[in-house]
């Protein structure tokens, strides 16, 4: 059984909701950011981790594409031009979602208060939307990869939820409707009992 390091309210959710979807067992060690119980996994103190048996592994992308090699699901096959694409993509939504959100949260509060620049808010939240209406015009099926859900699913929901609780502007409708839909999935409600359980 897997054991997730790291709160809920946290990019850990993403490797939740990933193991909710491969249908893994896993236990959840809500241990905060640079906490000590977080240094026990990885010495920066940064969460998520996985423990898997004897291994720990850091980075919620990391971790995420580890299981999805590891059980064959969510992901197009290593090597392969669909794994190339999908893993574009991945890049893609770290360099001009999740980068941007984080940014905005070290200015709002993971720097110390005179190391902030609030000031800078403004153009993350503009360069977000650019970005979210670039995501919108890319929609083509149920998922952004085609017919099945894969990484880039979980990972650009997570981050469109993060924007939500961090006030960037709402994404257009369309965009809106589509991650509803996957928040809707069996997988990701039973995440979010966990988080509320």
């Amino acid at each position: 059984m897997y054991t997730v390091i790291g709160g809920t309210k946290s990019r850990a959710f993403r490797v939740m909701w990933m193991l909710e979807e491969l249908g893994q067992p896993y236990t959840l060690n809500p241990a905060a950011p640079r906490s000590e119980e977080a240094r026990k996994y990885n010495p920066s103190g940064k969460i998520p981790a996985l423990v898997d048996g004897d291994e720990v592994l850091t980075d919620s992308l990391a971790i995420m594409t580890y299981l999805a090699d590891k059980h064959g699901a969510l992901t197009a096959p290593a090597g392969t031009p669909e794994r190339a694409r999908q893993d574009a993509m991945t890049f893609w939504l770290i360099d001009e979602f999740d980068a941007v959100l984080w940014a905005a949260a070290k200015h709002s509060f993971i720097f110390p208060e005179e190391a902030r620049v609030p000031a800078i808010k403004d153009s993350l939240k503009a360069e977000f939307e650019r970005a979210a209406n670039a995501l919108s015009d890319r929609l083509e099926g149920p998922f952004l990869m085609g017919d099945q859900i894969t990484v880039p699913d979980l990972l650009a929901v997570h981050c469109i939820n993060w924007s939500i609780g961090a006030k960037f502007p709402r994404v257009d409708d369309r965009l809106n409707l589509w991650a509803k839909s996957l928040r809707e999935r069996p997988a990701f409600v039973a995440a979010m009992a966990k988080e509320n359980g």
